[in-house]
């Protein structure tokens, strides 16, 4: 299990307090799992509400059509790389 880096940890209390995930604390979510599917098993709705979050906290826009969207959503880890690399 890897362990959140400092930025991962405030991404992950940012996605539990957006997502209100009750049975999930932010130290539970792994960097590297999936944030959809069979990881935290989230939808499309929730991809939407945590772009909002990340821009309104951030200054980050996430575009639905932008090529690397996908990809940033994987994991708490990609996403966080994002994050950081878009501010």
């Amino acid at each position: 299990m890897s362990v959140q880096t400092p930025a991962e940890a405030a991404l992950a209390e940012l996605l539990v307090e957006v997502l209100n995930l009750e049975d999930i604390e932010a130290t539970d979510i792994e960097p590297e799992a999936p944030l959809f599917g069979d990881g935290l098993g989230l939808d499309s709705i929730d991809a939407l509400e945590i772009a909002l979050a990340i821009a309104q906290e951030h200054g980050v826009e996430i575009k639905a059509e932008d090529e690397g969207t996908k990809e940033a959503f994987s994991s708490l880890r990609t996403l966080n790389a994002f994050v950081e690399n878009n501010k």
